[in-house]
């Protein structure tokens, strides 16, 4: 069963990013053989362990356009912004961005932070306001999403944002473009699509 918290209409996060306090975590190799179904259910496994689009999958999910609001594009220089340790792979100086994804009548279903290269961002996310996979795919850039990292666990700020109890779940990745780490990915999805997936 699904608690629902109640949500202010706007929710303004500070500048740092939101990470779970994982209560589980898993690594790169319980991401290449699985979880136990009892402990994530197939259908949520697809979504936080398959190498396909997210944002794509929450559109074929809901029906609905998915659309990205976009909360915060900080340039951070070397800092290593209490990141996944595969942040060392993408050059910097970096800039982070975060988001909220969402339907285009307004549910958010997830939250994402990404760290790029400062001299390569404009490149890549020529129009911010389009989810990362929109852009890539106009710029007809190929991919290899790396799911590195998953997560359980919970941030009173994401929960408060989604207007959905925690536990949540979510994971960290590399994309890689001909060879050469691209940005990394840390995304967290809301419990809400429970109503699409079942209950994880």
């Amino acid at each position: 069963m699904t608690i629902t918290v109640k949500s202010p209409d706007h929710v303004t996060l500070p500048t740092t990013w939101h990470a779970l306090n994982p209560v589980w975590q898993g690594d790169e190799a319980d991401v290449q053989q699985g979880l136990p179904h009892g402990k994530l259910s197939p259908t949520w496994q697809m979504l936080l362990l398959g190498d396909g689009s997210p944002t794509r999958h929450l559109q074929l999910l809901t029906g609905e356009p998915t659309e990205v609001d976009v909360i915060d594009m900080s340039a951070i220089g070397m800092d290593r912004d209490q990141a996944p340790s595969q942040l060392q792979v993408v050059p910097g100086p970096r800039v982070r961005r975060q988001v909220w994804l969402r339907t285009a009548s307004g549910q958010r279903l997830a939250y994402a932070t990404s760290w790029w290269e400062a001299s390569h961002v404009d490149e890549y996310l020529q129009n911010r306001s389009l989810p990362i996979w929109a852009s890539l795919a106009r710029l007809r850039t190929e991919l290899y999403r790396d799911v590195q990292g998953i997560y359980y666990g919970h941030s009173t700020a994401l929960e408060q944002a989604f207007g959905q109890a925690g536990p949540l779940w979510g994971r960290h990745y590399l994309f890689w473009h001909h060879g050469q780490p691209l940005t990394l990915i840390y995304e967290v999805f809301s419990p809400y699509l429970s109503k699409y997936l079942g209950p994880p």
